[in-house]
């Protein structure tokens, strides 16, 4: 039985019981954050929900008559809190629910937490897909019925909490139920391989967002469709796929420390809540102009993103670390009160409480080291990535240190990018693989690009999205986790990175390379800039990795520090897998020519986005070198494939 389910624990929470109330808050914490994530899709203004929600649970339980209404009552307090976050952010018009919807990353959202989260894959991964095409309206149902689906709540309590009877509350769910059945076989023909040619002439005015008006649109398509109604078919019933699915985890942060900090100690163990070495929740911009960049090209990306002044802080800026010593000292109900009402606290009051409960030691890292512009060349691979951190984001980015993406491998024995191969006599393709290098001086013109043959059109196949205003640019994009490339022909393209640590930050998921035939060589770096570069005027720690304020994006050791644009030749075909972790970023893949990588390489930094030369790193022979997670092989999990490239002849 869960904790708040205990009528015992309820009953000494009401009266006095510290103890009995850091536990109950502790175990509410999972099930309040999945109502609010679901209902409000990820909006930065979940945690403020969440947050409001258990003080009004901390400060109303004396008055609750019944212990058993317990869950019930915390369900009704989420949704009508969810509620009231929409209300504050309504325009001053009044306009409908779809006014309200935040322009964010397309992968930044709860579904792609609830996908990451729970490992979901086939018809459970396209369900959580099929979500996002649901009406704005049915948003709080689709959070209740998920929780009921999974065994969570029951239907009266559902009932109840959206203040309508059982029976008007059923023929919702049922209505919503078939908008969910609809949405997940357009789910399944978007995503096709090969996609349906009139459903590709369909959807060339989308914008790439899922929303019920392209919901209809497409089902029109699907139902017409001789080719496409077979998507319809062979579907699972939701409830069955949802049965005993677990709540997506708390992130490791802020008031959040204190769930786990309750749900880890010795004798209450986290069954049921799922993994808990959790990414960061996604951070907003703010409005200070030393994130910004110059010109048409800023350090924050021309992305279109949620508003700055939406939200509060779940916990107050450089409260961070008082509020995880709060969880060790204070216990987690008090933690809680201390982010909702944002008072100081000293060492005098935390030595008055050192005899009240301890959930357990939740220590605060801090190390104000900001990222330098550019690496060090080593032949030697550190143990732990650098993490700039201030008191702020110090607890937040502590898992980057100990990452299972961020051990140590083997040092390759590799050459600088441009030099001559070990052997002019005999190249041998694949031995060459990238490696961490040292940033080129700015005003470094490159080389001449050698000139490979450029005899087959690059093309695409996979899953991937469409472009659409506001995008980081490109012609295969990929948002989330999942997504790939196969890309097949003789030429070059053009693979863009887009950082997005507006979103969430953290240790980074490299992408990775697989099923290659033929050659693939990394050529040169481009795009104006090194993603770890700090823009002209801006201060060496604000870079198009992070920034103090909302932190950084971290990659693992080893690996090479990306370019904004990654100029590639293949010879062949192979796959490009986005692998979203911890942190957020997006790729895009576009057929280049010669010309146009020269073009792009050779560009003279502006004083504004432009602020280096581009970098040659082919020889023209077989010497180039590869890029790092490249593999002949497919294997099921593209995370899989070793940062040590091995496509060498008997390798």
């Amino acid at each position: 039985m869960p904790d708040f389910l205990d009528p015992r624990l309820i009953h000494a929470a009401q009266h006095g019981d510290q103890q009995a109330l850091d536990a109950l808050i502790a175990a509410s914490l999972p099930l309040v954050y999945n109502i609010a994530g679901r209902a409000l899709q990820g909006h930065a203004d979940v945690d403020d929900v969440v947050q409001e929600t258990m003080l009004k649970v901390v400060n109303g339980i004396p008055g609750l008559r019944d212990p058993a209404a317990f869950r019930s009552w915390l369900v009704s307090i989420a949704i009508r809190e969810v509620r009231d976050s929409r209300n504050r952010r309504r325009p001053a018009g009044g306009g409908g629910l779809e006014e309200l919807r935040d322009v964010t990353d397309p992968g930044a959202d709860f579904v792609d937490l609830t996908i990451l989260r729970l490992g979901l894959s086939e018809q459970r991964r396209e369900t959580a897909e099929a979500t996002r095409w649901l009406d704005e309206s049915d948003r709080d149902l689709l959070a209740l019925w998920w929780l009921e689906a999974a065994g969570q709540v029951t239907r009266t309590e559902l009932a109840t909490a959206l203040e309508e009877t059982p029976a008007y509350a059923a023929v919702r769910v049922q209505r919503m139920k078939a908008q969910l059945e609809t949405a997940r076989a357009v789910v399944r023909a978007v995503w096709a391989t090969p996609r349906c040619q009139d459903l590709d002439t369909a959807i060339r005015d989308w914008d790439g967002r899922p929303s019920p008006l392209w919901r209809k649109r497409l089902a029109r398509h699907i139902r017409e469709c001789a080719a496409c109604s077979g998507f319809q078919r062979g579907l699972v019933p939701a409830e069955g796929l949802l049965a005993g699915i677990a709540l997506v985890p708390l992130p490791l942060t802020g008031m959040y420390l204190a769930g786990h900090a309750w749900l880890a100690a010795p004798g209450r163990g986290a069954a049921g809540h799922g993994d808990t070495s959790l990414r960061p929740p996604r951070h907003r911009p703010d409005s200070d102009a030393s994130l910004s960049g110059h010109g048409s090209t800023p350090l924050m990306p021309p992305r279109r993103r949620p508003n700055s002044g939406a939200g509060r802080a779940l916990v107050p800026t450089g409260k961070l670390a008082i509020a995880s010593a709060a969880v060790a000292v204070l216990g987690v109900s008090a933690a809680i009160a201390m982010a909702g009402n944002g008072s100081p606290s000293s060492p005098t009051v935390v030595g008055q409480a050192a005899g009240g409960s301890t959930a357990g030691a939740v220590a605060a890292t801090s190390a104000a080291v900001p990222p330098a512009s550019s690496a060090v060349p080593s032949t030697t691979v550190p143990t732990a990535p650098t993490v700039p951190a201030t008191s702020r984001t110090s607890a937040r980015l502590r898992a980057s240190a100990t990452s299972p993406f961020s051990t140590s491998l083997p040092a390759p024995a590799q050459s600088t990018p441009g030099s001559p191969p070990q052997s002019a006599a005999s190249p041998v393709y694949g031995q060459t693989v990238d490696t961490v290098d040292a940033a080129p001086d700015r005003l470094a013109k490159p080389g001449p690009l050698p000139q490979r043959p450029e005899t087959v059109p690059i093309t695409a196949t996979g899953n991937y999205s469409q472009p659409f205003k506001g995008s980081l640019g490109g012609k295969y994009l990929m948002f989330w986790s999942g997504q790939n490339v196969t890309i097949t022909g003789t030429g070059y393209f053009c693979v863009r990175y887009e950082i997005a640590w507006f979103n969430r930050v953290g240790p980074m998921v490299m992408p990775a390379w697989t099923g290659l035939q033929g050659k693939l060589f990394h050529v040169a770096s481009g795009g104006g800039r090194r993603m770890d570069d700090n823009g002209p005027g801006q201060p060496t720690d604000v870079t198009w990795m992070g920034n103090p304020k909302a932190g950084y994006i971290t990659l693992p050791t080893g690996a090479q520090q990306m370019w904004n644009n990654e100029f590639f030749y293949l010879d062949g075909t192979v796959t490009l897998h986005e692998n979203e972790g911890y942190a957020d970023y997006n790729l895009s893949v576009t057929p280049y020519t010669w010309t146009q990588v020269t073009k792009d390489i050779d560009a003279a930094p502006d004083g504004h986005g432009i602020v280096r030369y581009g970098l040659v790193r082919d020889t023209g022979t077989d010497a180039a070198p590869v890029p790092q997670y490249l593999t002949h092989a497919t294997p099921a999990k593209a995370t899989d494939v070793p940062q040590r490239s091995q496509v060498a002849a008997g390798s």
